[in-house]
């Protein structure tokens, strides 16, 4: 798990939802406050868990600007700055109040989700998180995967489709499941591209490729018995 959390202060519903499920994709817990008097209300209350915060400027009854001010005067907590108009002084005027980052919209949920983990990679480096499963050691810092001490060596689509299958560990995934959190909704091709990479991955594992199993009719699980 990533075990990090956002919060997401925008008034526009379609945007908090856009951005959170990108988030949820990349196993980031979200708050949500739809004006700046909620998110100072929301951050007061959680600020020991907010790794992050997503701020838009324009908002009703509180600005980002005097929610920024706010925050600042007690936490250092990362802020990326969310705004429609994108004009240089507005941007140096951020920067002067201790913005961390600033994305203009419209703007890639991709790029934006890559701009929260870069920053967080900096401020908040997350412990080594190495398990083992059955024998099938998983490095998720370094995305590293061993058997027996032995590196295997992974595609990036191979590791994270191994991943997503070990996190749900003893739980029956459907193949449009596995494409929806896998290939992140962006891939518009056979579902059949699945069962090549559990192929290749199989053969990767030896004879822990057993652990992945076949649902007839639904798609696959791992389980180590």
């Amino acid at each position: 798990m990533n075990n990090r959390t956002v919060l997401i202060v925008d008034d526009e519903v379609r945007m908090r939802k856009l951005i959170k499920d990108f988030l949820v994709q990349k196993e980031y817990s979200v708050l949500e406050a739809e004006n700046g008097e909620e998110a100072l209300e929301v951050f007061e209350e959680k600020q020991n868990i907010i790794d992050i915060i997503l701020l838009d400027i324009m908002m009703p009854k509180l600005d980002g600007w005097s929610v920024l001010r706010q925050i600042r005067q007690t936490s250092k907590v990362p802020i990326i700055m969310l705004t429609a108009r994108g004009e240089e002084q507005d941007e140096l005027f951020g920067f002067e109040l201790g913005v961390d980052e600033y994305i203009s919209k419209p703007f890639s949920p991709k790029v934006l989700v890559a701009r929260v983990e870069a920053i967080l990679k900096r401020t908040k480096p997350i412990q080594n998180d190495i398990k083992d499963y059955g024998g099938i050691v998983i490095d998720a810092d370094g995305r590293t995967v061993k058997i027996d001490g032995k590196d295997v060596e992974m595609s990036l689509r191979e590791y994270e489709l191994l991943k997503y299958l070990v996190d749900n560990e003893a739980i029956a995934l459907s193949r449009d499941k596995i494409l929806n959190n896998v290939w992140n909704y962006d891939y518009y091709g056979d579902s059949r591209t699945i069962d090549s990479h559990i192929k290749k991955i199989r053969h990767k594992l030896g004879k822990k490729g057993k652990y992945i199993q076949t649902m007839r009719g639904i798609g696959y699980k791992f389980e180590v018995k």
